[in-house]
Parts: structure tokens; sequence; C-alpha cells
């Protein structure tokens, strides 16, 4: 029987990762504070995300394992926030590995999500899982807890995949609503400078990146799920332009952004800084993007 447990699968990626494998498992055990049901193979199951329980017998003799918990940093950075933020990532991933570590028969491959924002913010240099340059700041220093909460723990006979990835666009994503809805009312125009890069990924080739993961046991460590080719935030707002029918934006310097994320509740960093990613592992695995043009991926996104 094969069985596959998606940690944090109540969210968007979560619940597209459900949609997409369901067919190919005969059960799904997804771990979350929710209620508990049942959808055809799909089980729902209780878990706090911190501590050891009844959830841990499922960890037996599963074929994969995929942890996407962790709070959204679609937020201000407030003290609590930010605690919040880390210690919802880190807690889940030490208490993954506590369970595999005492499993009997632990999975043969742990995908855990991270962030292609582990990298410096960078206009020019392309960051590669093997060259890229680690940044500094709040959002980096999670990212880096993060993975080492991950990789800290061996684990005989099962293959780690850390998951940096990008921004996913699909329907039903919220990552790029508030600009899409900046774009409606005319104030898409670049951010900033409008050089800082932005990478970015489609919904189904994540999917299909995720599947291409399992099935390539070569594949481990730190692995970039982004599209080829950053663009820069001039480029992408010309593309959601274009993709809500507005012919026209104006531009928001940074000043005008920071009192827009203060009202909303949010933070700059999200459209200012340049994450120039590349995905070399997996393009020197052999898989192919179907989709390596924003307008395209926009264009069936929003």
């Amino acid at each position: 029987m094969k069985k596959m447990i998606i940690a944090g699968g109540t969210g968007f990626l979560g619940n597209a990762c459900i949609d997409y494998f369901k067919s190919s498992y005969d059960m799904i055990y997804v771990l979350t504070r929710g209620r508990l049901r049942q959808l055809d193979n799909v089980h729902y199951v209780n878990w706090d995300a911190k501590t050891l329980g009844d959830w841990c017998t499922h960890i037996n003799d599963c074929d994969v394992l995929i942890n996407m918990t962790g709070r959204s940093v679609d937020c201000r950075y407030t003290a609590k926030n930010k605690n919040s933020i880390l210690n919802s990532r880190t807690n889940s991933t030490s208490v993954l590995g506590e369970a595999l570590a005492k499993a009997k028969h632990p999975p043969r491959l742990w995908l855990n999500s991270s962030t292609a924002t582990i990298y410096r913010h960078s206009l020019v240099a392309e960051m590669g899982e093997e060259n890229g340059e680690i940044g500094n700041g709040f959002s980096v220093d999670v990212a880096k807890a993060w993975e080492s909460a991950f990789f800290s723990v061996p684990i005989p006979n099962t293959r780690k995949v850390a998951l940096r990835t990008s921004i996913v666009l699909g329907k039903g994503g919220g990552a790029l609503r508030q600009i899409k809805n900046l774009a409606k009312i005319g104030f898409g125009g670049k951010q900033g400078s409008g050089n800082q890069k932005f990478s970015w990924i489609h919904l189904t080739d994540f999917l299909r990146a995720i599947r291409h993961l399992i099935e390539n046991e070569t594949l481990e460590g730190p692995v970039n799920l982004v599209a080829p080719k950053p663009v820069t935030n001039t480029a992408l707002m010309k593309a959601v332009r274009k993709s809500v029918g507005m012919p026209f934006g104006i531009p928001l310097s940074k000043v005008l952004l920071e009192i827009g994320a203060r009202i909303i509740g949010t933070e700059t960093e999200l459209v200012l800084k340049s994450r120039n990613v590349v995905p070399k592992k997996l393009v020197h695995s052999g898989f192919e993007f179907n989709y390596r043009s924003l307008d395209a991926a926009l264009e069936e996104a929003i």
C-alpha cells in the first residue's frame, strides 16, 4: 500500500498536493490542527505541530512525507509575529524528525518546505544551489534555522530534500493578490527601483517538480523550486497589468510602499528584495518546465 503524509496540508500548496497525488497513493494522511475527517482516501489527522502524539503511528511504512507547515509571512514583523513565523517552522520540522528517528520503518523520502528567500539580495548574480550566497536578515535567519532543524537529525535510509520555493503562481493562491488588486486600480507601476528580480514558479510546475523529486532518487539536499528565468519587478508589473487588462500603472516609491505596507499589515521586503534564484538541480536532472514564460503563467493563474 502506497502512503503519503502531508503535514500542514490545508493551505494553498497543501491542498494542491492532495488533489495532485490522491490518485497516485492508496492513502494520504494530512496532519492538521483542524477537524478530523475522511474524504475518500484522504484522512485528516490531528497534531499540534510541536509534540509527539498518535499521529506518529502513520509515519511507519509511509513512502513520502511532505512538510508544508508554517505561519504566513504576509504580516508585519512584530516580535510576536516573528516568533510565530520561526517557531511554526522549526518546531514542526523538529518533531517530525523526532518521529522519523523513532520509527521502525520511516519514509524513504522527506520533502521539507524551505524558501528561495534564503539567498542574498542580488540584482546580477544568479543563485543556484551550489554557488548561491546565503543572505542576512530576519527572513534568512528563519530559513537557516528551518533547514538546520531539517538536516541536523540523521535518519538512515531517508532521503531529505529542502524545497527552496519561490512565489507559486496559481488560482486560489494569495501571493499576488495584493499586487493584482493594486494593478486593477491603477497602481501597477514598478515598485521601488523596479530592478529587483522576481523568482516564481507556476503551480503546475511546482507539483510536477515534487513528483520529479519523488521519482528521481539522485536528488537530495536543497533544491530550488523556481522557474528558469527570474524577471525584474518592472517586467512583473507590466505582465500583471496585462493580465488584468489595465493599460497604465502608477509607480510606487519605496516610501509609499512602506506607508502602504503598514496600512495593509505586511512588509515591503516581499516586493523589494531581489530574489535572483535559478533551478540548477532541477534542470540538470532533466526536469522540463511547462511554464517558462511569466506572461503565460499569469494568464492561467490570475
